[in-house]
């Protein structure tokens, strides 16, 4: 099978859900689908990240330099992931929905190199 990344993307700069209600409801959600995942053997690997602010970019373009901050110059940044198994763009393409709709954001689906 092949391993798909199912990246969580959100914009940091708004309240990624309405409500404390809201956010506890997409975290049931999520946790069903993880339990799912495991239980179909598809489940590799998932987590939450902290904000952009937390990252730290590291360049070894000639002398290592690093700064703070997002590298990404965008609205939305990553904010979770799932490393899945799945036998197929097409399979991976439904978790992604399954994910999508859990957590109540876009989920972007991304084939590992062979």
């Amino acid at each position: 099978m092949t391993q798909y990344l199912l990246s969580v993307w959100h914009d940091y700069d708004n309240e990624v859900y309405s409500s404390d209600e809201e956010m506890q409801q997409a975290f049931e959600q999520v946790d069903r689908f993880n339990q799912g995942l495991q239980a179909s053997g598809q489940w590799v690997f998932g987590g939450g990240l902290m904000p952009p602010s937390s990252a730290t970019v590291v360049r070894a373009a000639g002398s290592v330099s690093m700064t703070d901050g997002p590298f990404a110059e965008s609205k939305e940044q990553i904010g979770g992931f799932w490393v899945i198994e799945a036998p197929d763009l097409d399979a991976a393409l439904d978790l992604a929905r399954q994910a999508s709709t859990a957590c109540m954001n876009p989920v972007e689906v991304r084939p590992f190199q062979g």
